[in-house]
């Protein structure tokens, strides 16, 4: 799979944003060219409210790309483990970076914690 297949998807994600085509869907992050945090590849993130989730996941398989689906809580290390969800096949993370059990510092980042 290509960069290029996922920096056209978040293309359209961010178009969908703009524009409001896609009920739900709250936030798209700057594309990230190198593994940053916990995840392996290349990736940008998007919060999207949970009622979205089927039309994510279908946009998703249908670009042909690999995403973790999880929630924002305050456990960093639940959200990317056992509170999360593949699509595709799943990649190891480096649970090494996050936050310990019980903390999620980055909910801060973005000042709420219930999309």
């Amino acid at each position: 799979l290509s960069l290029g297949t996922a920096e056209r998807f978040h293309a359209e994600l961010a178009q969908s944003l703009r524009s409001g085509a896609l009920a739900g869907l709250l936030y798209v992050g700057d594309m990230r060219r190198a593994p940053v945090g916990p995840h392996p590849q290349p990736q940008f993130e998007i919060h999207f409210m949970v009622d979205a989730l089927p039309q994510v996941r279908a946009q998703i398989v249908a670009a042909g790309l690999k995403a973790l689906v999880h929630p924002l809580t305050d456990d960093d290390l639940a959200d990317h483990t056992t509170l999360a969800t593949w699509i595709g096949e799943p990649l190891a993370l480096d649970v090494s970076v996050l936050d310990p059990p019980g903390m999620n510092q980055g909910v801060a980042r973005f000042g709420k914690s219930d999309f």
